[in-house]
């Protein structure tokens, strides 16, 4: 909308004012949306907890790879506009959201565990534990978790658990795209050392052409042999 507005002022298609106006109205939106999202958040601060973390992941549901976790912590007082559930955001903004996130929060950690792991626990265990180290890397202890839908029973820091919360925390969609592009990116050149699977497109779901290339070329030692057994 806003690159709308540029290009017909610039063309003279409309007015300065209603330029002007159109892009308030699209300012005014966002502010309203992300209000929406930090309700959560907001009620933290009014309980008195200064650092509070999202946490969220990225590959529960792949044929190879790590799950990866991220816990971020952000500045109440800084807005960073277009943060949103990861899974509704292009490539492109999720690359972009990610610079924005870690050189305006408070602190960003991450948590990779791979499938070894996975295999070894199962997948909602190292989900858990790639969470934990998350958590363990911020530089800036939280005082509050919000987490999407789990709850850390190894962390003893005050936790809420949000259904859905990637759509209604600003703190776990920033996490959600943390953990996304990181993990995105480990696929990306996986890509590079086994280019005939494709990775760099399905990133390691179970796809079609994932599957098949499984079936013709078999498993590589990134594949989780506990949801591969059956192909």
């Amino acid at each position: 909308m806003a690159g709308l507005v540029k290009l017909l002022w610039k063309n003279r298609k409309i007015s300065s004012s209603v330029a002007m106006a159109v892009r308030i109205k699209y300012d005014e939106k966002e502010k309203s949306r992300l209000k929406q999202m930090m309700i959560y958040e907001a009620k933290c601060l009014q309980n008195g907890y200064r650092y509070i973390a999202g946490i969220d992941e990225a590959g529960r549901g792949p044929l190879a790879g790590p799950v990866v976790a991220a816990a971020v912590i952000l500045d109440p007082n800084v807005i960073i506009p277009g943060i949103n559930d990861s899974k509704k955001l292009s490539e492109a903004r999720r690359e972009y959201l990610y610079d924005e996130i870690f050189n305006k929060a408070v602190s960003v950690g991450i948590g990779i565990v791979d499938e070894r792991i996975i295999d070894e626990l199962n997948i909602k265990q190292a989900t858990f534990m790639a969470m934990e180290i998350a958590v363990n890397k911020l530089s800036v202890k939280p005082d509050c978790l919000l987490i999407d839908a789990e709850k850390l029973i190894n962390i003893t820091i005050p936790q809420i658990s949000i259904i859905k919360g990637d759509s209604l925390s600003v703190s776990i969609a920033a996490a959600s795209i943390i953990a996304k592009v990181t993990r995105d990116r480990i696929l990306k050149e996986y890509d590079k050392k086994y280019p005939e699977y494709g990775f760099g497109k399905h990133k390691g779901y179970g796809t079609k052409q994932h599957i098949e290339a499984i079936k013709s070329l078999g498993l590589l030692p990134i594949h989780r042999r506990s949801f591969t057994k059956n192909i």
